[in-house]
């Protein structure tokens, strides 16, 4: 779909003791699957575990889309 190929914004929130990042936001492509995103802290953090929730509601599957989680999200 066009639509999916659109970028989204994501905006990180450190919870608990995890460090704050220097880049809050930024822009991913909605095709990608959530396991760039939790890469992507895991490099940022240096940190093998990490718990990443979505609206601080649930922790997706890294498999899912970014598209379809901030369409549910936003839905």
């Amino acid at each position: 779909m066009a639509s999916d190929s659109r970028k989204v914004i994501v905006h990180l929130r450190a919870t608990g003791d995890a460090p704050i990042l220097k880049q809050a936001k930024f822009k991913i492509a909605g095709t990608d699957k959530f396991i760039k995103v939790i890469d992507f802290l895991r490099r940022q953090l240096h940190r093998e575990t990490l718990f990443v929730y979505v609206n601080s509601a649930f922790s997706p599957n890294p498999d899912e889309l970014v598209i379809d989680l901030y369409n549910a999200g936003n839905g």
